[in-house]
Order: structure tokens, then sequence, then C-alpha cells
């Protein structure tokens, strides 16, 4: 088995972490920083608290507020336009969820390099530096943190683009689980399945190696934990902070392999539906584990060993059951009947599914039949 596992990130985890923002952002020789995040995470204090770590460093904030859920190439071009009005700019701050981390980085693309998002749709497009970025979650779900991609849906289609380079890539991240209790009840149920899914697909992709299984298996084995106390126990910091590290080393594992079938389905159903990513790939998921467990029943154990359910059952059968029941302790929907989706509408969502860039990882290869079957299964 080979990789090639190249980590340049410095992670800083612990209660109250995002109050070393500047010391590190200072750290980085940066005088003004563009703080990216979203109404929501201003509403709870996290950017005051992050502005005020900054001005102790003696280091200039702006905030760009504009970040919408999913975000398309509207939302960068509005923060490169921010940016620009605002030069010089030293750091870029990626503070909230997914969204928020993957805008700072588009508009990071954009910023140095120019063009429009899609010309960075793709590995390796930006051709010259970019600024030293800060990623800073607020939720234990996407793992953006620890990827070198941008998830950027075209403003006309929602096409999701992801958009990879290493020098996107966060130089410096800040796992604050004090940041993530303030999460509502459904936003965690949400974003935790979004991780839980990052980490099954992930162990078994394609591209799978002894890293990314690492990182995977353990991803696995905080998330499974922790989830369903996090929902019941708000307050317990120390679970939310097993869950902060899962979704994060979910996300590294992400960075070196990929992920499967599950995301392929789960995108056109957010591009067409708005339905949420977390509860799209989660109402996938069980159904794409059981239809992999032809050629990986035999991880699907190591999984289960890992977070000691062995004893219930084995292989995807098992792995497929207790992701429902996780499903069902979050209150996520079961079927994509709950949705206004016409199951006549299945076999354009299956010519869609097929075209997306996850699925060609999936460790089953898969065909428009069979993920439209995936889709009847769902239904």
């Amino acid at each position: 088995m080979h990789f090639d596992y190249k980590p340049t990130t410095r992670v800083i985890f612990g209660e109250n972490s995002l109050d070393r923002l500047g010391e590190l952002t200072l750290e980085l020789g940066a005088r003004r920083a563009l703080i990216v995040t979203d109404p929501g995470i201003i509403a709870v204090g996290h950017i005051e608290r992050a502005e005020r770590s900054l001005r102790e460093a003696s280091i200039e904030p702006i905030v760009f507020k504009d970040v919408e859920e999913n975000p398309t190439t509207r939302h960068v071009e509005s923060g490169v336009r921010f940016a620009k009005a605002h030069e010089p700019i030293d750091v870029i701050i990626g503070i909230g969820g997914g969204s928020a981390m993957d805008c700072a980085k588009g508009i990071n693309f954009i910023f140095t390099n120019g063009g429009k998002m899609e010309d960075y749709w793709g590995i390796g497009k930006a051709t010259k530096p970019m600024l030293l970025s800060i990623g800073v979650p607020t939720t234990a779900g996407t793992g953006s943190e620890a990827q070198s991609f941008a998830l950027i849906a075209q403003e006309e289609t929602h096409r999701k683009m992801a958009c990879g380079d290493k020098k996107a890539r966060f130089r410096t991240v800040i796992l604050d689980p004090v940041l993530v209790k303030s999460v509502p009840k459904e936003v965690a149920a949400i974003t935790g399945m979004d991780a839980i899914s990052h980490a099954v697909e992930s162990f078994v992709s394609s591209k799978r190696n002894a890293i990314s299984q690492m990182f995977s298996k353990e991803a696995w084995r905080l998330l499974a934990a922790n989830y369903e106390i996090v929902l019941s126990e708000p307050e317990n910091v120390r679970a939310w902070g097993q869950m902060q590290l899962g979704a994060h080393f979910a996300g590294t594992a992400i960075e070196n392999s990929m992920l499967g079938a599950a995301h392929a389905c789960a995108n056109p159903l957010t591009a067409h539906y708005g339905i949420t990513h977390g509860i799209a790939v989660g109402l996938m998921l069980p159904h794409v584990v059981r239809f992999n467990g032809q050629v990986v029943n035999g991880h699907y154990d190591e999984l289960l060993s890992s977070a000691r359910l062995s004893d219930k059952g084995h292989g995807a059968e098992q792995l497929a059951e207790t992701i429902f029941e996780l499903k069902n302790a979050g209150g996520l929907p079961a079927r994509l009947r709950d949705f206004e989706i016409h199951e006549n509408e299945l076999p354009q969502l299956a010519r869609e599914a097929v075209e997306q860039w996850t699925g060609k990882f999936n460790p089953r290869s898969v065909n428009e039949a069979e993920l439209l079957e995936l889709y009847k299964l769902a239904y």
C-alpha cells in the first residue's frame, strides 16, 4: 500500500483556545486579518471574542459576515469585493461551519490569483502564492478546516465544485470545544451525521491507505461514542471535544483518501431540493453501506469493533443499522419521500449522481442504474 502524507497544518485543541487567536495570527506575521463568517456566529458572540484577541495582539480585524449555508460563487465574489475594498489583507480567518471555512478558501483563491471560482475547479489550479489562513470550526461536522478543498456551488446551477490546492490549506487550525457547544440541537444532529458519513466513507474509499484509515477509524470511534451524548447533554464540553476531534480526524482522512457514493447521491439532493448536506448524506449512507458490503464487509467489521459494537452484529448490515439508530437519535428524516420529491424524479437524480466526482472513489463501482436503485431504496 502506498501513500503520500504531507502534514503542514498546526492544530491547537482545548477549551477556550480561541483566546489564542491573536497570538497565533501574529506568529504568521499578520497585521490586518480578514475574518470570514456568518450572522449566526456573530450573534452568539464568537466573533467578538476573536476580534478582542486579535486587537490585544495589535492586529486589525475586518469582518465579512455575508456567508450563507452552502456558499455559492455569489458569496465568494462578494467576499472578494469586500476584501479588495479593505486592502491590505495579511491573513484570512474562517470562523464558522464548513460554509464559512469553504468561503474563506474560495475568497483566498480569487483574491490572490484572480479569475473566477470555476478556474480552480479541480486540483492545483492556483499558480500564484495564496494568503496564509486560519480555520476555526464552530460545528463538529464538515472537517473543512483539515482539507485543502473549497466546496463552492455555482450560483446558477447549484452544482458543487471541489476546488483544491495545497496552498489553500489552513496553516493553523483552532479546535475550541466551547465554540461547538453553543450549536442548536438540530444543527448538532445534522453536522454530526455529516462527520459520521465522512469517517465511514473515507475508511473504505478506493483511495484509502494506512494513514487515511488510521484517521477514519479513530474519527468513527469518537463520533459513534459521543453523538448521542452531545444531543442529550449539550453542556458536556468533554463530549463536544471528542466530537470536534472526530470531525477533524474525518476531514484529515478525506484529505488523504476520498469519499464515495453516499456523497455522490447527496449533492443532487441539495442542489435540486435544498436538502441540507448532512441530512442528504444521512439519507443515503445506510443504503450505500449495504451496497458496498459485498466488497468491504471486513472493513465494516473493523469499524464496528473499534466502537465496541461488534457484539451486536457484523458487517454492512449491522453498520447500516447502527447508522439508522444514530439518525433516529438525532431526529433526522428517514426517507426521501419525507421531502417534496416524486419517485419519477429519481432517474434524473441518478443521471446527475453518476457525474459526481466522489462517486468515482466508491469501493464498489457504481453506474447510473445502481445509483437509481440506491435512491429507490432511500425513497
